[in-house]
């Protein structure tokens, strides 16, 4: 898309009386001037050669507070995590070459999973950028693909309104992470700054989010699901990111019908409806796929139909069904399964106009029909198919999840994770309540981010307990960020369920290639207990399972430290349901006698 400035308009504002005149500023200054005025309170960071005068800018001011991170990659994951907890804008600044390449890994998280989040990066002077100068890459061009957006700032003249159009861009329609490349020259260069003028809205001629959905397509969806004998609702993460679960919530209580949500839609309705069936897809319950496959009529909202969520496409197309698909990006509609009312809009939005035609038509749904559908329903739910064997003398994963959720419901609790068989378990048996709560890599299914992740949260909740469920793993990818937990105060929670394995590719290799488990196995772990010790906090290690509920209360009882508690787990026990790469979402094995 064309950003140039020519592109944008700017909407007629009232000066206030109080304004600030325009001023003179180097483009630090000016960058500092812009995030306070979007309302920028953390950026988190790591200084190198080409951010030095931001940096320094930074430092002469006191609105904003920066976080010095230990790796570009926390940065981007702390900001990230922020984000996804409050819905504002993250922001994470970082320097030229390796402070961009570092940060791709965070860049490219957000992205797939539609973060709103503002990176700043730092470029060598302008009449070096191409000559192969001293920590120079190709920052636009390295990011091109996991960004919304991305500018290479030129001139300090553009600077303010590029900010505006940064912010502006990663806040609206499908929300995601901008990029703002700006040379060391330009950030010492000057330019004059208008607050007021900055404060004034921004519309883009060649941007316009469409928010408000066709009103002939939801008077169809309408029909289609009041007529409906076997329906079912499926939502993904973009009714969260839209904070529609206020909506969702409504319409099922009004329809009646069952609801499933993808792993980033957690919470968006409680765990502990009754019309809730549990999380679908690869690792989703029996009853949540069973449905999704025999329903006659699919309400989509926010959701993409990912490969982990109907698993083979042509299985998945076996069945007739009428889909209505509502989302914010057209770009996601029919780009994997067809459609048949395809709505374009903010959900809020959509799903409040479809409550209003709901209440006001004179239909109702089917009552027999859909008794006949619960009936069904229920028998499959019958199966139980998250039952897992108790132990006595070994600590099941399950099960420490399972006493985290009974010590913490109804509690302010956020729940990180990394990427693996911890990050199913706690999808499978914390029973979320609410929506943002529950923060995790879906797309790109990054190792590391639980720790930042959840640093990011505690500076902006710092009266909830945030707890980061990790592997032995996943914890090591970013672990140096206990220094940084340390030095500003962010008690976080860590539970590491602790296998001594990669525990998802030792399952894969158990499975599907006939138990050669080919470096999966951790030889040398470190005693995470006086690691954590050694960086300030408190750490605890168990091996039995009479052990978990009281180390999870002392956990709880601990609010000024961050606290490490490494659980010595079943290095056996593996993730049921799965549905294996390339099968259906019905043709799952539900534990070992299924192979």
């Amino acid at each position: 898309m064309d950003m140039s400035s020519a592109d944008v308009k700017r909407a007629p504002a009232a000066q206030p009386q109080n304004a600030s005149p325009a001023v003179e500023l180097n483009g630090s200054e000016i960058l500092v001037q812009a995030l306070v005025a979007e309302g920028v309170k953390h950026v988190w960071g790591y200084p190198g050669g080409s951010v030095l005068y931001i940096y320094d800018a930074l430092y002469k001011q006191e609105s904003i507070q920066h976080v010095l991170v230990r790796h570009e990659q926390a940065a981007v994951h702390a900001a990230d995590g922020f984000a996804r907890a409050t819905g504002e804008v993250g922001v994470a600044l970082v320097t030229s070459g390796p402070g961009v390449t570092n940060a791709v890994t965070g860049i490219a998280t957000a992205y797939m999973d539609s973060i709103p989040m503002v990176v700043i990066t730092g470029q060598v002077p302008t009449a070096a950028i191409g000559l192969d100068a001293f920590q120079e890459c190709d920052t636009v061009g390295i990011t091109r693909p996991i960004v919304k957006h991305n500018f290479l700032v030129k001139d300090v003249r553009d600077l303010a309104l590029t900010l505006k159009k940064a912010f502006h861009i990663a806040r609206t329609g499908r929300p995601g992470p901008v990029v703002v490349d700006i040379p060391k020259d330009v950030s010492l260069k000057t330019a004059m700054f208008s607050e007021a003028e900055y404060r004034e809205p921004v519309s883009m001629r060649s941007y316009n989010p469409v928010k408000k959905g066709h009103g002939g397509q939801i008077r169809k969806a309408v029909q289609l699901l009041l007529q409906a004998k076997r329906p079912y609702i499926y939502t993904g993460g973009g009714v969260v990111l839209g904070n529609a679960s206020a909506e969702l919530r409504e319409l099922c209580d009004l329809l009646g019908y069952p609801v499933t949500n993808t792993l980033m839609g957690l919470g968006a309705i409680s765990a502990t409806d009754p019309k809730f069936l549990g999380m679908l897809g690869m690792h989703g319950t029996y009853e949540a796929n069973m449905t999704m496959q025999h329903c006659d009529v699919l309400l989509a909202v926010g959701a993409r139909f990912d490969d982990r969520v109907i698993g083979n496409p042509a299985h998945f197309a076996e069945v007739e069904r009428k889909i209505i698909h509502v989302d914010i990006d057209p770009s996601s509609i029919s780009k994997r399964v067809k459609v048949d009312i395809p709505i374009v809009g903010d959900v809020k939005e959509v799903l409040h106009e479809l409550i209003v035609q709901i209440r006001e038509a004179q239909a109702k749904p089917d009552a027999a029909a859909l008794g006949h559908w619960w009936n069904q329903i229920n028998d499959w739910r019958s199966r139980d198919c998250l039952n897992f064997k108790r132990s006595d003398e070994v600590i099941k994963p399950q099960h420490v999840v399972q006493t985290l959720w009974e010590l913490t419901r109804g509690t302010d609790t956020y729940v990180t994770s990394d990427v693996g068989q911890h990050q199913m378990w706690a999808a499978q048996f914390y029973k979320f309540g609410e929506p943002r709560r529950w923060i995790n890599s879906g797309g790109l299914g990054t190792m590391g981010v639980g720790l930042p992740y959840a640093m990011g949260i505690k500076l902006a909740k710092p009266d909830a307990d945030v707890f980061c469920i990790t592997g032995e793993g996943s914890i090591q990818m970013n672990i140096q960020e206990l220094s940084t937990c340390q030095q500003y105060n962010t008690p976080v929670k860590i539970i590491a369920l602790n296998n001594r394995y990669l525990g998802m590719v030792r399952q894969w290799q158990e499975l599907i290639y006939e138990g050669r488990y080919a470096h999966s196995y951790m030889d040398a772990l470190p005693d995470f207990v006086k690691l954590a010790q050694a960086y300030g906090h408190i750490g605890l290690k168990i091996e039995r399972p009479s052990e978990v509920e009281p180390a999870l209360r002392e956990m709880l009882k601990e609010k000024n430290r961050t606290f490490f508690l490494d659980v010595r787990t079943d290095p056996t026990e593996n993730v049921w349901p799965m549905v294996q790469a390339g099968m259906g979402i019905t043709e799952m094995l539900l534990g070992s006698e299924d192979l």
